[in-house]
């Protein structure tokens, strides 16, 4: 797996991947504890809105900046992306009230819907071997996990010295040194299609190749899959953690550390996995593995809120939900890749970015609006959602994609 670090281009975006991410999982800590301060056992609620606010700008701004820049240097648009978080970044220890909060996310998550998919869309060029692209997914995704593993154990052990503020700083360290490491990084050229289609024209674009690859059709099923079991972990650790259990700041960094644990685990594994179940079996074991751990967490949560026991458990279902992401998430960028072409990748991609995002616009207020009032109604909700959208991707796997032998995106060909 690692022999794709020897491309020196690629070796540099994974690491600027990688302290982004680290500086982003301090983020989540702070803003979490932040909104507890705030909203105290409403912080599920203020999370929540946040969270939502996230979703809306990843769903609706990321199309529209996608078509705007696609004919752009790759490099100017993922370091402006970069220096922008960094300045929201470094407003945040200042936030005094929940809608300085919103506004905040909305303009960083904004930023960090321009510089994701052009991020990821660069890397089937710069590894154009389906191979090497695999292991170059496993790797992005120990990015992912390494990020949900370290920064809540990092933010554990900072919370002992400083307060929780003083987190975004690391926050802010995290995206100069990526936007540095882009700007030493020699990228591939946008390929030379002739004149670009008009922006009204671009700006469909992904969602087209989405509506007519039945690949793609099934990847946004076990999006909304992904969707349920993410929200509850996301919205709801700190009030699991603060509220239900009583327990400390460090509670909520251990509890999304099970998380990042449970998809580390599994992102070693997965040209190894992918080589023998192929990416469609993959990813459906996965949105399995999700709607049990939502079973789960349903028992759990009814019982922890009443007799204030399973904090335990709770940390193993989390581990469990973490498995399942990672199941699903680290080899379906196989599926874009397949499904697109060096012209359209960027569109495509953003195209998976901004529709798995929209299903996070209804997993996320059900978990913390919902939440908010009814802890066991909530995860009630999820598990009813992520068990549909996976009983219709397993049957639309048994009945379009396996059946009918499409080796160049459901083997691991």
């Amino acid at each position: 797996m690692l022999q794709v670090l020897r491309n020196p281009t690629y070796a540099k975006l994974l690491s600027a991947q990688v302290i982004a991410l680290l500086g982003t999982g301090l983020l989540t800590v702070a803003l979490g504890l932040l909104a507890f301060d705030i909203a105290g056992a409403a912080a599920g609620s203020v999370l929540g809105t946040a969270l939502t606010i996230k979703m809306v700008a990843y769903v609706g701004v990321a199309p529209l900046i996608a078509a705007v820049v696609d004919r752009l240097p790759k490099k100017a648009v993922l370091i402006t992306a970069d220096l922008i978080r960094l300045g929201i970044a470094l407003m945040l220890p200042f936030v005094t009230e929940a809608w300085q909060i919103y506004v905040l996310v909305f303009v960083l998550q904004s930023a960090s819907a321009t510089f994701t998919p052009a991020f990821q869309s660069l890397i089937p060029s710069v590894l154009p071997e389906p191979d090497d692209y695999t292991k170059a997914l496993s790797l992005s995704r120990l990015a992912y996990d390494l990020e949900a593993l370290l920064s809540p154990t990092i933010a554990a052990a900072l919370l002992t010295v400083i307060s929780y503020n003083n987190l975004f700083v690391g926050t802010a360290i995290g995206f100069t040194c990526s936007a540095l490491l882009v700007l030493f990084s020699k990228l591939p050229a946008h390929p030379d299609d002739g004149p670009a289609l008009p922006f009204w024209q671009r700006l469909p674009l992904g969602a087209k190749v989405f509506a007519r690859t039945p690949t793609l059709r099934f990847l946004m099923l076990t999006n909304v899959v992904v969707a349920a079991g993410t929200a509850i972990v996301l919205v709801n650790s700190v009030v699991y953690a603060r509220g239900v259990f009583g327990l400390g700041d460090q509670a909520l960094a251990l509890a999304l550390a099970c998380y990042g644990i449970g998809s580390l685990v599994v992102a070693l594994n997965i040209p190894w996995l992918v080589g023998k179940l192929g990416v469609i079996r993959t990813m459906i074991t996965g949105a399995t593995v999700i709607v049990v751990g939502l079973v789960v967490a349903v028992a759990v949560t009814a019982v922890a809120t009443s007799t204030g026991a399973g904090w335990f458990v709770l940390l193993g279902t989390w581990v469990l939900l973490g498995m399942g992401t990672s199941l699903v998430n680290t080899p379906s960028s196989r599926l874009l890749a397949d499904a697109s072409t060096p012209a359209n990748r960027n569109l495509v991609y953003t195209a998976q970015f901004a529709l798995s995002h929209a299903c996070f616009l209804v997993t996320y207020p059900i978990a913390g609006w919902l939440g908010a009032a009814n802890l066991t109604g909530a995860a009630i909700a999820l598990l009813i959602i992520g068990a549909v959208a996976g009983t219709i991707a397993y049957d639309y796997t048994r009945t379009r994609l396996l059946g009918a032998g499409r080796a160049s995106t459901v083997s691991a060909t």
